[in-house]
């Protein structure tokens, strides 16, 4: 599978900002997608995951209630909406898949063979 992000930009804090993430090839309804973001000097970390198939949405704590990630089949193409940013949320953004469900796994980088480039996102104070 190839992936497609784009939607970063430079916003203020309290901003919204979409995400989306076109994917081509295989898909299936085992896919996992995952939208991760690594700040400069930081490691990449987990920031949420959505089950192709059948829905289901996993989230770090520190987006829950703020952002929210969803697919539309049609369209193969997985978002995320990301609303009341924050300065600590800039970030170069990547989204990335995965076959098989295994929700202990969702949440590592390194469970994921297949990666996007990345979008920058930067939320000013």
């Amino acid at each position: 599978v190839q992936l497609q992000a784009s939607g970063g930009g430079l916003v203020q804090a309290g901003g919204s900002l979409r995400l989306s993430c076109a994917a081509s090839g295989r898909t299936f309804s085992s896919t996992v997608m995952g939208w991760f973001r690594q700040a400069p000097g930081k490691e990449r970390e987990f920031v949420a995951a959505i089950i192709w198939g059948g829905g289901n949405t996993y989230y770090t704590d520190s987006v829950k209630g703020r952002f929210t990630i969803s697919r539309d089949n049609a369209k193969n193409t997985v978002y995320l909406q990301m609303n009341s940013l924050k300065p600590e949320d800039t970030a170069v953004y990547y989204c990335a898949a995965r076959y098989g469900y295994n929700s202990a796994t969702y949440y590592s980088p390194r469970n994921y063979g297949y990666w996007g480039q990345g979008t920058q996102v930067t939320v000013s104070s």
